[in-house]
């Protein structure tokens, strides 16, 4: 967008003031969030925008907590074992944020003598650190004064200065960018972040914005035009894919067969009961029982079906079918196998959400199943 097409200059004013008056009195107090005027702390905001990207804030402020108790500091973040932050992350969701993190913690400790870096350049070389997260970084915990672009904020500039381009396009994305450069002060530019985003959560909703309670409404384009259900303008997004997994829960004595994800795809590194990726063409439980032979290399009863469940993924809409069977032979354990009580599982095992449910199912829903 042309310079020449920016906001004027009283009115890039009115917007800082209004915006800035209605954050004072109206932001929330959040565990990583520094007092108005004040520096946040480097660290804090890393792992805050690491937590809340796609994510909730009340969602995470328990998970911050956790994980800060756990790692108080970057060096403790960056000395500690995958697996334990993967532990402290499920549930959470977006495991790759959690494995990015622990990367960029100890990417830091050793290119940066363990202090983050406050330039945007050093910061989007670190691992998983993009515009936006390098951007809140570097004016919440250092006072630059670079731009953040979220959805909130896109939200929120689309509506009040009337973006007709759909905002996660290139061109809404760069116009966005633009105008959030353009309207940041030269003091405190992190507070005037913050507050942004803060409005875009709690008063300019994605449907049914609180229009009345904005301290913006008064220059608001999609308000005087009646637009505001039709701004920001979004493309369609695909459908997610539909995709099966049988869960094989095979259990010896009063432990069950946990094995560990793949480093690299979804839920990577993660711990789970066999799971079979591919949905059998038919005759389900034939089809598991050879695939227990021949990748697992166990003998194993006819399994049952115990339950099923949906799971959805930014790009998957997965279908569990969770089947029970019991093990037959004694020969050695699969790869990264383990024999484990689901009552009595390591505190550090990091299990997925879909897992986690499938676990669940295990306990009087098994009792009814072998009753058959």
């Amino acid at each position: 967008m042309p310079s020449s097409k920016l906001p004027d200059p009283r009115l890039r004013a009115t917007f800082r003031a209004r915006l800035l008056r209605w954050y004072r009195r109206h932001h929330r107090q959040l565990p990583w969030r520094a007092p108005l005027k004040t520096l946040g702390d480097p660290y804090r905001v890393l792992v805050s925008e690491a937590m809340l990207q796609q994510t909730q804030v009340a969602t995470v402020i328990p998970y911050f907590n956790r994980f800060l108790a756990a790692f108080p500091t970057l060096a403790d973040l960056a000395g500690a074992d995958e697996q334990q932050v993967l532990s402290l992350w499920q549930g959470l969701g977006y495991y790759r944020r959690a494995r990015h993190l622990f990367a960029a913690a100890r990417a830091v400790l050793r290119d940066h003598a363990g202090r983050i870096p406050d330039h945007p350049a050093d910061l989007l070389a670190l691992p998983g650190i993009g515009r936006y997260t390098a951007g809140a970084v570097a004016s919440i915990a250092f006072g630059r004064r670079e731009p953040l672009v979220d959805g909130n904020v896109a939200r929120v500039l689309a509506r009040v200065f009337g973006i007709n381009h759909p905002v996660d396009q290139p061109a809404g994305r760069e116009k966005c960018w633009q105008l959030a450069q353009s309207l940041l002060p030269t003091r405190w530019p992190g507070d005037f972040n913050q507050a942004l985003m803060e409005l875009g959560a709690l008063v300019c909703l994605p449907r049914q914005p609180l229009c009345p309670k904005c301290p913006l409404k008064t220059i608001c384009q999609a308000l005087a035009k009646g637009k505001t259900n039709l701004w920001p303008r979004l493309n369609p997004r695909p459908k997610p894919r539909r995709v099966e997994h049988h869960i094989l829960a095979l259990q010896r004595a009063d432990k069950f067969l946990f094995h560990q994800r793949p480093p690299r795809g979804l839920w990577s590194n993660m711990w789970q009961l066999p799971t079979c990726e591919q949905a059998p063409p038919s005759q389900t439980d034939i089809a598991l029982t050879a695939w227990a032979t021949r990748l697992l290399g166990l003998r194993i009863t006819p399994p049952k079906l115990l339950a099923r469940f949906q799971h959805q993924t930014s790009h998957r809409q997965i279908h569990f079918h969770l089947w029970f069977s019991a093990v037959n032979s004694r020969k050695p354990l699969p790869r990264r196998g383990r024999w484990l009580n689901p009552s009595r599982l390591p505190a550090d095992l990091p299990l997925s959400n879909p897992q986690r449910k499938a676990l669940a199912f295990l306990g009087p829903g098994l009792v009814d199943l072998l009753k058959k």
